[in-house]
């Protein structure tokens, strides 16, 4: 059975049900094909879920190593489709209902946008359109101009936290340019921008050759009214827009701590938004899933830029409305650590300090901020900082 269950594997399944070797096919070894195929599909799908892997060819091949220990012939694979149904069986046991309405975010998420950016004849594609999203899907938005500038100064102007990425690709011989705008959001987002002129191009899968189901606006907003008849859709699109991105908050208030340059005696490493970024750093060892004592390591001297003679109380009244009572807690108090560390503080209030029930994580606190005061240290660029915070919440948040 196994020299025959090998020559299987490499053969087709038209092929198989033929004959190998001029002997028909049992129909116990068809279902052992089946199974296999089977098998197959439920590891490229897992693999893809927990987003191992991102292209369903990749998927394929790496799940039919691990379950048949050896090359699989592509054509005895299963395909996108089978793999793609099973992760969304995989999103609903995991997700369960919360699925269905963080798609209608996101593709409230993705109407907002393309009406921001109408000039440039958005489309919409992906699986935030066909609905096959899972955890960590993003939105993607195909746009067509022949300025990139006026696409970014049209995102500069509403506010959007973005990077501009240039990638070359080679495909079928073939080096390609390909410009994307990555916006951070409350879901990732990724503008690919085409040559005005191909508006009207049809673009196939590289995979399948097959046409990209693809969007506009009044296409959309169709599929928006047809899910939910009785909504006011014109203004739960308002509401999209107008809601404020919190990390966008957190943003304009750090980048300023670069231009602050503290006291060489108690901070040598320099400006607050080094030292801010290395107290992250190190927090982000010690409880690397805690969004809030990091949000605390991160933003701890925010206030420093706007009074820095009384920076913790301007601090906490710049993000108040942003963080939780946990996180201002932690930077209310995270001076008075200072003073519990070299033995100045009074009895009282250390009492009152050790009676609250995040006081071990305050002295956690105290002691990233007293480390992260090196010359030269190394650290993440701030943008990476809030996107790593920014992927801990939205991972608490589909739990």
């Amino acid at each position: 059975m196994t020299g025959d269950r090998l020559v299987i594997l490499s053969c087709s399944l038209q092929q198989a049900r033929r004959r190998i070797d001029g002997r028909k096919i049992s129909a116990h070894t068809l279902m052992t094909i089946n199974k296999t195929r089977r098998q197959i599909t439920f590891e490229a799908a897992r693999l893809m879920y927990s987003r191992q892997e991102s292209e369903y060819y990749r998927a394929k091949m790496r799940a039919a190593r691990i379950i048949c220990r050896g090359w699989v012939k592509p054509s005895l694979l299963p395909t996108n489709t089978e793999i793609r149904d099973e992760i969304q069986r995989f999103a609903w046991m995991h997700e369960g209902e919360s699925r269905f309405s963080r798609l209608r975010e996101m593709r409230l998420t993705a109407l907002s946008l393309m009406l921001l950016l109408r000039d440039f004849r958005p489309r919409l594609i992906g699986s935030t359109l066909t609905g096959h999203i899972r955890s960590g899907s993003d939105i993607d938005l195909h746009l067509f101009s022949s300025s990139l500038e006026a696409i970014v100064s049209c995102l500069d102007e509403a506010g959007h936290l973005f990077d501009v990425e240039h990638k070359q690709v080679r495909k079928h011989g073939e080096q390609r340019s390909f410009t994307h705008i990555h916006i951070h959001e409350q879901f990732p987002v990724e503008l690919t921008v085409y040559a005005a002129d191909q508006a009207h191009y049809v673009f196939r899968s590289s995979i399948t050759g097959k046409p990209i189901e693809r969007a506009s606006i009044s296409e959309l907003e169709e599929l928006l009214q047809r899910e939910q008849p009785q909504a006011d859709l014109q203004s739960e699109v308002a509401t999209v827009a107008a809601r404020i991105d919190r990390f966008q908050i957190y943003r304009m208030l750090l980048v300023p701590l670069a231009q602050f340059q503290q006291g060489r005696k108690y901070h040598p490493e320099g400006d607050a938004l080094y030292h801010s970024l290395q107290v992250f750093e190190l927090a982000l060892d010690e409880l690397p899933y805690d969004e809030e004592f990091l949000l605390a390591a991160l933003l701890h001297d925010v206030g420093k830029a706007i009074d820095s003679e009384n920076h913790v109380a301007a601090g906490l009244e710049a993000l108040e409305g942003f963080i939780s009572e946990r996180t201002a807690w932690l930077i209310e108090h995270h001076m008075e650590a200072h003073r519990i560390r070299d033995g100045s503080i009074g009895a009282r209030a250390r009492r009152r300090l050790q009676a609250h029930p995040d006081f071990e994580t305050l002295l956690l606190l105290e002691e990233c901020d007293r480390e992260g005061r090196v010359a030269g240290a190394t650290v993440c660029e701030l943008d990476d900082a809030l996107e790593q915070i920014r992927e801990i919440a939205r991972l608490c948040s589909e739990e």
